[in-house]
């Protein structure tokens, strides 16, 4: 129930800036904003505008306020090394990753869950990395430190913006398009028909094209997604130096209960037991593969 009322809480927030963020554009650039919400007839300006502040806005201020939802979303406590060895040993192995990877020390959380652990936060050099307890309790130090290695892969690689911006553009082009085609086949069939019918056909249109783009841009975001699960797992195996510790941590994973994580942060998680056009992670077995590709020198 705790996550439902943040995401809702959080998505009212974030529709109430971009709301406001349009109409002072709109106001800027001396456009109607209605002009963008027409049932048969569209201002272009209007609707660039439009679809622009709510599909990278939206995104982007997402982004912005990630690491505060992460930790409120899963229960995370923030942890600094002194509140016991486990955790002392948590923030120095994290510590000395990120002086590895030359990027600033993110915040260490703990979460209590099964095994998962994910990065997230809108700079690489202003991270969070969380574990879950589980994971720290099911894994050994060596496994634990390559999961650590490949959540740390993807502050450095800056995936966090890159996922994105990949997003904002997707959604920005979806808002755009299925208006449009929706305007355009409305306006061709209301010859001779009433305006009722016509925005009747305006608002089918709209949400068919709002669907189906939205499908589409669903897969083209988890393509994206995967390709950088394999460039975290990469990461990971140069940060230690060896492959040998990633593939091990993955393979115990195949063999753990997979940690279930808000839809926000499935991306930036861990998991991928299955392959699937929409899943966000390639499947352990060909993660393992690729890494044993890499170790081959392949």
């Amino acid at each position: 129930m705790k996550r439902i009322v943040l995401f809702v809480i959080t998505n009212l927030a974030v529709m109430l800036v971009m709301t406001v963020a349009f109409h002072v554009l709109c106001a800027v650039l001396e456009v109607d904003p209605a002009a963008a919400f027409g049932d048969t007839g569209l201002d272009l300006v209007s609707l660039a505008v439009f679809a622009c502040v709510f599909g990278m806005g939206g995104a982007f201020l997402s982004l912005l306020l990630s690491k505060t939802v992460a930790k409120l979303s899963v229960g995370a406590r923030v942890v600094d090394g002194t509140e016991g060895e486990a955790e002392r040993w948590l923030v120095e192995t994290v510590r000395s990753l990120a002086e590895r990877a030359n990027v600033k020390m993110p915040e260490v959380a703990i979460y209590e869950g099964e095994a998962n652990a994910f990065a997230t936060g809108a700079f690489r050099n202003h991270a969070l990395v969380a574990v879950s307890t589980k994971i720290m309790e099911q894994m050994t130090r060596e496994e634990l430190r390559a999961v650590l290695g490949h959540e740390m892969s993807h502050v450095v690689n800056g995936d966090m913006v890159t996922t994105t911006l990949v997003q904002g553009v997707l959604n920005t082009f979806v808002l755009f398009l299925s208006r449009l085609v929706a305007a355009v086949v409305a306006g061709a069939g209301s010859r001779g028909r009433r305006r009722g019918t016509s925005r009747g056909i305006y608002h089918i249109v709209y949400y068919v094209m709002q669907l189906t783009l939205g499908i589409a841009a669903s897969l083209v975001v988890c393509w994206h997604s995967r390709r950088r699960e394999y460039a975290a797992d990469a990461g990971s195996a140069n940060l230690l130096g060896s492959p040998s510790p990633m593939i091990a941590a993955l393979r115990r994973l195949g063999n753990l209960r997979p940690g279930i994580l808000p839809d926000s942060l499935k991306a930036m998680g861990i998991s991928g037991k299955r392959a699937s056009l929409f899943a966000t992670h390639p499947s352990i077995e060909d993660r393992v593969a690729a890494l044993e590709r890499l170790q081959r020198g392949i």
